[in-house]
């Protein structure tokens, strides 16, 4: 069996890849246990080292790397280099850990108490298809700093950058077994995590619906899980804000990797008694966004990814009863679809409440900041934000109100790799990246040595 990938600008085929069936997945997850337990026993010095020759040898493919994820995911080439640069940056983050996994000596009575972290073993990473390659590194680098063993279930549609990934790191010298790649199915690969007894922790990135079923799936084991869901995020623009800045920059929160991002802020919220000239403003922002071939380095917004993506996105604006005005986009062949600004008929509206993904925002009026609040949380997610204004009380109530993991005042900046990362309600369930993210994949384990007086 293989999978047929499609170049998403032009719809031609990428490429045939032949995909893990459930013999193939069981072998892998043998192999990665056996590989692990040499890995664990090495001194943190050598895997540092180890994962530093990592983040040496995808610094010297950046280039390849941006380039497959062009074609593959759309990107555009811009922010394929910058994602590429990302995986390095993470793994030499990340290089630093295994000195610093600290133990802890706790006075007790009667003798010594210490505490060590303990790898997990084997963890299975299932990534979604926007962000195929950071996001499998913020997974794959922290649990292979503390000294676990990874199989990655890249998403069908994108599994290329995964794929090489994994190359990459034997190229750079790490053991056979150790991080493996397996493009599949769904049902298939990423189930077997699930349910195989040798993987003790699924890292998961992708819908909400998706992301219950393998957390029910993980509890029949008492197995770990972090699941990075869905997202509705909120731009909240007050009045006292900079609104020239504010109208300026929304498009690129919610557009880059066109829109197909769960921490884009796909609900812009202003307060009413700007409302009118922050509109005025935001046209000529969103209609500069310069879609197009994402091989061109002028392109700021490529294509979606696939043809079912695009028809669900689709769905969400059938006619121009709600459009307040559109961006541009190529016709022809590519998954195109224009940025896309509506003024919804009510709050309650789908394109309000439902996770659209992909390059529509809808903007809504608040009267005050009690308003903007109940506003911003009138949804089951709760991952991301931004809060535009000048009042700094302001930026630190509305902030502490809002039910989001993470949010940004006048910016719409989300990730940074040595910051937690993760959200509220339904979008999600533990924290990646940042200083403890090795910390999620260890068991802590108590010793008490009794001393004789």
């Amino acid at each position: 069996m293989t999978l047929t990938l499609i170049n998403p600008a032009d719809e031609t085929v990428l490429a045939e890849i032949a995909e893990y069936d459930l013999e193939g997945t069981d072998d892998a997850i043998a192999r990665a246990a056996q590989a692990q337990r040499g890995w664990a026993r090495l001194a943190p010095a050598d895997r540092a080292a180890a994962l530093r020759r990592f983040a040496a040898v995808v610094d010297a493919h950046r280039e390849e790397l941006a380039q497959l994820e062009v074609r593959n995911s759309g990107h555009p080439i811009g922010q394929a280099r910058w994602e590429a640069g990302h995986v390095r940056d993470v793994l030499e983050y990340y290089a630093a850990a295994p000195e610093r996994l600290f133990g802890r000596q706790i006075p007790v009575a009667g003798g010594l108490d210490v505490t060590f972290n303990e790898p997990l073993g084997v963890v299975g990473i299932i990534t979604p298809w926007n962000f195929p390659m950071t996001i499998a590194a913020w997974g794959f680098a922290p649990a292979l700093a503390a000294g676990n063993a990874v199989v990655l279930k890249p998403a069908e549609w994108t599994p290329l950058t995964s794929v090489r990934l994994a190359e990459l790191a034997l190229d750079a010298g790490l053991p056979e077994g150790l991080f493996t790649a397996l493009p599949g199915r769904g049902p298939v690969v990423g189930e077997r995590f699930v349910t195989h007894p040798l993987v003790r922790k699924v890292v998961f990135t992708g819908s909400t619906v998706t992301g219950k079923r393998v957390m029910a799936g993980c509890a029949d084991q008492v197995k770990r899980v972090t699941l990075e869901l869905g997202g509705k995020s909120a731009n909240i623009v007050f009045a006292d804000s900079d609104l020239e800045k504010a109208a300026a920059t929304a498009p690129y929160g919610v557009f880059e990797n066109a829109g197909q991002d769960c921490c884009a802020r796909s609900r812009i919220l202003v307060e009413r008694s700007v409302y009118d000239r922050f509109m005025e403003l935001l046209e000529p922002a969103v209609a500069g966004v310069r879609v197009g071939d994402p091989a061109d380095e002028s392109t700021e917004m490529g294509p979606l990814v696939s043809r079912a993506h695009l028809d669900k996105v689709a769905s969400y604006v059938p006619d121009d009863r709600a459009v307040a005005f559109r961006g541009q986009a190529p016709s022809g062949p590519g998954f195109w679809f224009a940025p896309t600004v509506l003024e919804p008929p009510s709050r309650a509206d789908r394109t309000v409440t439902d996770e659209i993904f992909g390059p529509v925002v809808t903007v809504l009026p608040f009267d005050d900041e009690a308003d903007a609040i109940t506003l911003a949380n009138a949804t089951d997610y709760g991952l991301s934000g931004s809060i535009w204004t000048r009042d700094l009380s302001r930026a630190l109530r509305v902030s502490r109100a809002i039910d989001s993991g993470n949010l940004s005042v006048n910016s719409h900046s989300s990730v940074r790799f040595s910051t937690p990362f993760g959200g509220f309600k339904q979008s999600g369930l533990g924290r990646e990246l940042g200083p403890d993210a090795p910390l999620a994949f260890t068991e802590t384990k108590n010793v008490f040595i009794a001393v004789d007086d």
